[in-house]
């Protein structure tokens, strides 16, 4: 079950325990569901019955125990467990971990995106600075990755005001300028310093596009050794995906040294979200350098050892990395910052 998929699913719970008439409330349009926070537990974990406690005129411990059973009977829910002030955590039945991973491979760069701003028109203000125009600039993808469409104008009264760079990027060259631009809160002044060009780990832009390439060499190294991904039952060539394949059975076996990339991963629609309603591209880079620390630590699971024959568990951790990939390419070209083949 997807992040997507799980929030329909909190939904319909609502939906249950209204009809029922355990709940007298309007049944929200979403229900944001993400990775539990301190003192939670499960795969995810959903506010819902925090926002519904008011409406419903009840303490939000009540609403989540109300809440807890028909989220609890559907399929693909294994748990339910209320924490906190009414935190409803929710763990998921075995494939959900695969789900997310064909989801990825299925939607492509496309991933992540959703009809939060649909029908909106975001009118971008903005001031004539070259921050400014880059992150409106920015702003124009991420808020069409929502359904919205963002128009950028200049002039009174300014909307968009972040803080100016102290000079001109343009020396670092077209990828590094823009990271060292978006990668700040608009609120915190941008360090315009060739450390953005180091190939090096302290380097945030260097270990997203690294990652990046890494993703890609693990590829070829699968195909150099007679393995590919399968995804709807066929090997994956580059952009084909199709069907229900064997990543259900065996991509539970990443979860030793891939749980928190999983996590992540899942976690990227949420942040585009919030990058969209916020006017906040710094969100998606933070989040693209938490998803290339990942992946690095990760990788050196994906492909055989020594004599180790290639499995179907090596296709399904191949299956986890090509993922990664793929949101790092997308998350690097709503950046506007290109996603390398080989670094």
């Amino acid at each position: 079950m997807t992040p997507v998929e799980l929030s329909r699913t909190v939904l319909r719970a609502v939906r249950r325990a209204v009809d029922v008439g355990e709940l007298s409330v309007s049944v929200p349009v979403s229900a944001g569901v993400g990775p539990p926070g301190p003192g939670g537990c499960g795969d995810y974990a959903t506010n819902v019955a925090l926002r519904l406690a008011g409406p419903a005129g009840l303490p939000a411990l009540d609403v989540a125990e109300i809440l807890r059973p028909h989220i609890g009977d559907e399929p693909g829910v294994a748990e339910v467990t209320v924490t906190g002030p009414g935190f409803l955590n929710i763990t998921l039945g075995g494939g959900a971990a695969a789900a997310l991973v064909d989801e990825v491979l299925t939607r492509g760069e496309r991933y992540g995106y959703g009809d939060s701003l649909a029908g909106q028109v975001v009118e971008l203000r903005v001031p004539y600075d070259t921050r400014a125009e880059v992150v409106a600039d920015t702003l124009v993808r991420i808020v069409a990755t929502q359904s919205g469409r963002a128009e950028v104008r200049h002039g009174e009264p300014v909307n968009l005001r972040p803080v100016p760079a102290p000079e001109d990027p343009a020396p670092l060259g077209a990828d590094a300028a823009r990271w060292a631009l978006l990668y700040p809160a608009s609120h915190d002044r941008p360090r315009i310093s060739a450390d953005h060009l180091l190939q090096r780990e302290g380097n945030p832009l260097f270990r997203v596009r690294y990652a990046h390439a890494r993703c890609r060499a693990l590829r070829r190294n699968a195909d150099a050794l007679g393995f590919g991904v399968r995804v709807g039952g066929d090997v994956r060539a580059e952009g084909e995906v199709r069907g229900d394949g064997d990543l259900p059975d065996r991509l539970d076996d990443t979860a030793r040294g891939g749980a928190e990339l999983l996590s992540v991963l899942a976690e990227y629609p949420h942040t585009l979200r919030l990058a969209a309603a916020h006017r906040a591209p710094d969100r998606l880079a933070r989040h693209l350098v938490g998803v290339a620390d990942s992946l690095l630590l990760f990788q050196h699971l994906v492909l055989p050892l020594g004599d180790e024959k290639p499995s179907a568990a090596h296709r399904a951790r191949l299956a986890l990395a090509e993922a990664a990939g793929t949101v790092l390419a997308g998350g690097l070209s709503l950046l506007g910052i290109s996603a390398p083949e080989y670094l």
